[in-house]
């Protein structure tokens, strides 16, 4: 399936990518994708191939990956802020026939992007028009199986356990992932989503699926661009969001006025502290909470609705998923959305045990109505006292206290207890609220086991390398410095 051509032909000069200066429809954005295909082609690479790419988002990014997906290449986006040597070790790893690079990123042996692109392709265009979407816009399951098993994405992990993983995805996975997340949160013609989330990230590059199905249009900021300016350069009607994003929303007055304006504000990574929450819903945000994975090829769980309040669930089970609980509370995923494996060695190696399921190391229930709630991860988890403690819940109850705005819980040796929960904390206020606060709140919300015995203030996070993700290692070593 050509997806790029199909957009075209069903969406034609309506908007499908909007920048600052400019906007290019779907028939616009074909066009460029195919020239882009044919020089790929002219420097041998070939249907199958992998391409490796290192770049932030930028016009330019999107229609390459548009490019590769029209030629039947393998595309494999890399996060830029990975330190060089990181990326070339990643690189090696994934045995790439070619590597494309920013205008702000060089790499032994790449070639850089502008080299594929002619100098009219991207220039000033006139600014699209919207026109009539046919009746019968509705995605068509007439290909072949081979097409749908036709493999597109390497997508790594972000690394939150350890090295990140490359997740192979194949056409099904994408389409699948696009059409469940579409049906729960509509997206379409006259619609416009805000790339907030970078391409190399299986967040970001959903989105394209999402577009091309749909008909709605995507916005692309400049690289160096604030959220909140990009809310007020682009018609926006969705939103992806972190905690730590919308936070910084709220507090801007004309954010927050914008925030009310549109269909879906969806937060995704991690938990959410309950100030955050109640005042999204207070300044009736349409806020949908998510759970979901790489490996799953985005969203598993999704809000149904925007929410009304507190919730301790990520939302119900959307279609072309399946998950289960096993026997010790580890979510279990499978369906046509569930990736084909890891590249290793340059072999893809499956994942799934005997019956077909991934485990995905999250710890979690799963209600009689597709109502997902997940705990914790299964790796992060120690024992205190003989009971299983979640540092996830001791985090999520912190973040129920007014004045936390993010928490990290990580176990410290004790000889009574075995480990006991010690955790960082990041304030409104300095040194707000007090220790003697937090016990008393702790001791209420959670349970005296299962609080605390010692706060830490953070003012900035330690974050793993390229990522905006708390290096919990890190932390887990400033308390036990023994560790390797």
């Amino acid at each position: 399936m050509d997806i790029i051509a199909r957009a075209a032909q069903l969406f034609g000069n309506a908007p499908a990518l909007r920048m600052a200066d400019r906007t290019l429809s779907f028939n616009a954005c074909n066009t460029v994708a195919e020239g882009i295909a044919t020089r790929l082609r002219s420097k041998g690479i070939r249907c199958g191939e992998i391409v490796a790419i290192v770049s932030p988002n930028t016009p330019e990014l999107v229609t390459l990956l548009l490019s590769l997906l029209k030629a039947g290449i393998i595309a494999a986006p890399l996060n830029y802020r990975f330190p060089e040597h990181l990326l070339s070790k990643t690189i090696k790893k994934l045995r790439a026939s070619l590597i494309v690079t920013s205008s702000t990123t060089s790499l032994q042996g790449s070639i850089n992007i502008a080299e594929l692109l002619e100098s009219d392709l991207l220039g000033p265009t006139p600014h699209a028009t919207t026109s009539t979407v046919p009746n019968n816009n509705r995605p068509d399951m007439a290909e072949s199986m081979e097409e749908m098993n036709r493999l597109v994405t390497i997508i790594h992990t972000s690394a939150s356990s350890g090295e990140a993983k490359a997740a192979v995805h194949n056409f099904g996975n994408h389409w699948y992932s696009a059409l469940g997340s579409n049906e729960n949160i509509t997206f379409g013609a006259g619609d416009c989503w805000l790339l907030s989330l970078p391409l190399y990230h299986i967040g970001g590059y959903s989105l394209l699926f999402r577009s091309l199905i749909s008909g709605g249009a995507l916005a692309l900021g400049k690289p160096d661009e604030s959220l909140g300016q990009s809310l007020r350069d682009f018609p926006l009607t969705h939103l992806s969001v972190v905690p730590t994003q919308l936070y910084r929303l709220l507090t801007d007055k004309e954010s927050t006025a914008l925030l009310r304006t549109m269909k879906a504000v969806l937060l995704g990574g991690s938990s959410a502290p309950k100030s955050l929450i109640d005042e999204a819903v207070r300044q009736h945000v349409p806020l949908f909470l998510t759970y979901g994975s790489t490996e799953m090829s985005s969203q598993i769980a999704t809000s149904p609705a925007a929410i009304q309040g507190i919730q301790e669930s990520s939302g119900k089970l959307l279609h072309w998923r399946e998950i289960k609980a096993s026997t010790d509370g580890e979510l279990l995923v499978k369906g046509a959305c569930l990736f084909q494996g890891y590249l290793r060695e340059g072999q893809i190696q499956f994942q799934t045990d005997n019956d077909g399921w991934f485990h995905t190391s999250d710890i979690g229930t799963v209600s009689d109505d597709g109502t997902v709630t997940v705990a914790g991860r299964k790796d992060n988890m120690f024992i205190s006292g003989g009971e299983n403690i979640h540092p996830e819940e001791i985090e999520k109850a912190l973040m129920m206290i007014d004045g936390i705005v993010e928490a990290l819980v990580v176990p410290v040796d004790d000889d009574e207890y075995g480990q006991r929960p010690v955790a960082f904390i990041k304030t409104i206020e300095e040194n707000k609220p007090d220790e003697i606060t937090l016990t008393t709140a702790m001791h209420s919300i959670a349970g005296k086991l299962k609080s605390p015995t010692h706060y830490y203030r953070v003012e900035e996070w330690a974050t793993l390398p390229g990522s905006q993700k708390i290096n919990r290692k890190f932390y887990r070593k400033q308390v036990n410095p023994d560790l390797p």
